[in-house]
């Protein structure tokens, strides 16, 4: 009797999204890419990589979270200027797992929390002018989610800047993409979410942040930030449960 074949395990996508960013880093650094050049299209990215489209995206993201690349809607994705070492030790590439987004989760709620709070006391008309307009473009982002997901990282970036305290914008710009999780996973379908639903309650969340932030009303601030960023980490702690459920299940 023969003895029992083995298959290998099927890659999951976020492992071979790694070997994508892995060609890609080292085509950047070996100069095949030089700083403001334009990388190639996703299609070609798939075609040369043997991927899905999904795979090139989520790559993609990384770099963008890394400080590799930037994505112009319409144009293409291009090489950065590396920026020097940050003494920050949190490498934005490690952050790849729903357990690693819920621990950001956590920092983002003591860093941000505070920052709202801040903002109410300190932004300007013009900055507050911008949350609206930032709102408003999160509304219509439905058809467009890289638009809304877009102005959602602008949003939080703008109230750190609102701050006054260059320090709350100085380590969300380092952080970039990563503090933001729908730029990394897709989080109603995780949540098994309606995404109009889904993108509705985000709406009244941030919109009941910035209100409290035009009022001025610091611990109103404070408070929707805190339950806006205390409704992502449940959503996406129900989720991490569900994925571990089913992987003991297989």
């Amino acid at each position: 009797m023969s003895a029992p074949t083995v298959s290998r395990p099927r890659k999951r996508p976020r492992s071979l999204a790694e070997e994508v960013v892995g060609v890609l880093i080292q085509q950047i650094g070996d100069g095949q890419f030089q700083p403001g050049d334009k990388l190639p299209t996703e299609s070609a990215i798939m075609q040369a990589q043997g991927v899905s489209r999904t795979v090139v995206r989520e790559a993609i993201s990384r770099l963008q979270a890394g400080g590799y690349v930037e994505t112009r809607h319409g144009i293409g994705t291009f090489v950065l200027e590396r920026r020097p070492e940050s003494p920050l030790p949190i490498d934005p590439a490690t952050i790849t797992t729903l357990k690693d987004v819920l621990a950001m989760l956590e920092l983002r709620i003591s860093l941000e929390v505070e920052a709202a709070g801040l903002a109410a006391q300190r932004r300007s008309a013009e900055q507050l002018q911008a949350m609206w307009a930032l709102l408003e473009a999160m509304r219509t982002g439905v058809e467009e989610p890289d638009r809304a997901v877009s102005a959602d990282l602008e949003l939080h970036l703008l109230i750190a800047s609102s701050t006054g305290n260059r320090y709350f914008s100085d380590i969300m710009s380092y952080l970039g993409t990563v503090l933001i999780p729908r730029t990394r996973l897709n989080s109603a379908y995780l949540a098994h979410d309606d995404q109009q639903l889904y993108q509705r309650r985000l709406d009244a969340e941030h919109e009941a942040i910035v209100q409290a932030i035009e009022d001025g009303n610091l611990e109103a601030a404070r408070a929707a930030m805190r339950l806006h960023l205390s409704n992502s980490r449940e959503r996406l702690r129900r989720a991490h449960e569900e994925m571990e459920r089913q992987a003991e299940e297989v």
